[in-house]
């Protein structure tokens, strides 16, 4: 599946090496191989989206939105239309099927689960999916890849942006976005830097801000406590556990269930960033289809167009998106 056609080139993440891998594996396991070109879709409903985010000061999750769209639904719309039953990817996820639901759950290998990138999927879409090494630890994985003799075994894990690759960030968005450049003001109002704009920052970033040294401040580290867009302005401030990198509580907005919407209010666990341990907190309605979470404990450097994903203990319910 290929799925991103600008600058595919050997510096990053080229789709002649992800080509060649997959078919050697399918040649070795004597399974026919075939190829579909998805760039245009992933254009049109993932990446446009992704630059609308940034222009508009957020930090979004491009991997969540090209599951929805593409690996689960242009990939297994595909698959349909060639007589498939199911599609079976790698994502470490497990699935629970019986007569009226079918249930995600998270992968049994903790340092991988990867359903916070699923939230954003339906049933039909998780019943019509196979998930064959949720229950395998990636060490495992990779043990029995060599087993059966897949040269692939020891490729290095991906984790560039999904299906463009890796690349020096700032530079490839500098491509599709005109950068504004502006002042960096501490949450007083004091001028000490200036950044190169503000879609390459996000909240809790400590490294590129290149303001360390100030005269007559103590020397400590800096971090991104916020954005004035109107103002153009990035805010900082200093030390990893400042007050103004910690909150209670947020509003998500494009709210999806898995299964069916619970009563609220509701206690349950969330995650506000992939490696993030569960976090209890209470979910209340809001207008217009939104939600307000609030923690048991303050939460450090929520950022709004990130994902928010709700658990009851291996269960993933759904998500949203922070506003």
């Amino acid at each position: 599946m290929k799925n991103w056609e600008g600058d595919d080139t050997d510096d990053y993440c080229p789709a002649s090496e992800d080509l060649a891998e997959a078919r050697a594996v399918s040649d070795h396991l004597d399974i026919p191989f075939q190829s579909v070109n998805f760039a245009e879709l992933y254009w049109q409903r993932v990446f446009a989206y992704f630059l609308d985010e940034y222009r508009a000061g957020r930090t979004p999750n491009p991997d969540i939105l090209c599951n929805k769209e593409i690996k689960f639904k242009a990939f297994l719309d595909y698959a349909k239309q060639q007589s498939a039953d199911y599609i079976a990817t790698g994502h470490y996820v497990r699935r629970h099927q019986d007569a009226d639901h079918t249930t995600l759950l998270k992968g049994l290998d903790p340092g991988k689960d990867q359903s916070y990138f699923l939230y954003a999927l339906n049933q039909s879409q998780i019943s019509q999916s196979l998930f064959p090494i949720g229950d395998l630890e990636k060490s495992e994985v990779r043990r029995l890849a060599k087993q059966i003799g897949l040269k692939n075994h020891a490729r290095k894990d991906s984790t560039g942006i999904c299906f463009i690759g890796e690349r020096k960030f700032k530079n490839f968005l500098n491509d599709y976005l005109p950068a504004k450049p502006g002042a960096i003001q501490t949450l007083d109002g004091d001028l000490i830097g200036q950044h190169d704009g503000l879609m390459f920052y996000t909240i809790g970033q400590r490294q590129g801000l290149q303001i360390g040294g100030q005269k007559g401040r103590v020397e400590s580290a800096w971090y991104v406590a916020g954005k004035d867009l109107n103002a153009n302005r990035l805010i900082v401030v200093q030390g990893n556990d400042h007050p103004a990198l910690f909150c209670n509580s947020l509003t998500a907005n494009q709210i999806h269930w898995i299964n069916e919407e619970p009563a609220f209010p509701i206690q349950l666990k969330a995650k506000t960033r992939y490696r993030q341990s569960d976090q209890a907190c209470t979910l209340t309605p809001r207008p217009e289809g939104r939600i307000e979470v609030t923690f048991d404990q303050p939460q450090r450097a929520i950022t709004p167009g990130q994902a928010i994903v709700f658990y009851q203990e291996d269960i993933c319910l759904g998500g949203g998106i922070i506003e």
